[in-house]
């Protein structure tokens, strides 16, 4: 438990030592762009807090390859700041285009934060549609069989109505030579056509 403890603490002496050598670095270098006063110590909290958020990405998982290009971007601001202010660079003569990038940082610093705090999930796969549940048929086995219907019987025609169509169809074929048919049969009793059907029957 104390070893452990021991190494924690190490590490965390170790990233306060690099945090606060990273960020008078950067504030130097800010300072001799013409960023003065407060301006010079806001240029490192904006450097330090990209790197947090692109960290932050990258654990999450969402869009890892926003998350790298972000914390390559605030890494390489971190370790020019640590290089140019090794004795490489003049302070005293900044380059107008070191201090083009300084000045231009602050808005690059501004977007990246924005898309990595805002930026949401992509579209989550769609639930696949369910597939509607067709009843089965069911067996013929089980469903009763309906009932025949009985045939209509030709005993059902009153035989006063057959006797009396009986003398229609004479009289119409002593007339035009030809037996009567069923349309005319009906036309001359004024019955229903299945009813003048089974009444034809009863004539022949």
């Amino acid at each position: 438990m104390r070893a452990h403890l021991a190494r924690v603490d190490a590490v965390l002496v170790q990233a306060v030592i690099a945090a606060a050598l990273s960020f008078a670095h950067l504030h130097d270098l800010a300072s001799a762009a013409g960023q003065d006063g407060w301006k010079a110590w806001a240029y490192p909290v904006s450097v330090d807090l990209l790197l947090v958020a692109a960290w932050r990405r990258l654990r999450s998982g969402r869009d890892r390859a926003a998350g790298w290009c972000w914390f390559l971007v605030a890494l390489t601001a971190s370790l020019g700041a640590n290089i140019a202010t090794a004795g490489l660079l003049d302070l005293g003569d900044v380059p107008d285009w070191l201090r083009i990038l300084v000045a231009g940082w602050p808005a690059l610093a501004f977007l990246g934060g924005t898309l990595l705090a805002h930026t949401t999930n992509g579209p989550s796969a769609e639930p696949a549609a369910e597939q509607p549940t067709t009843a089965e048929p069911v067996s013929d086995s089980s469903v009763p069989a309906a009932p025949e219907l009985p045939a209509s019987s030709t005993a059902a025609v009153p035989a006063a109505l057959v006797e009396h169509a009986r003398k229609i169809a004479t009289a119409h074929e002593e007339r035009t030579g030809t037996p009567i048919d069923t349309p005319t049969l009906r036309a001359r009793l004024g019955v229903p056509a299945p009813l003048a059907e089974q009444i034809a029957a009863h004539l022949t």
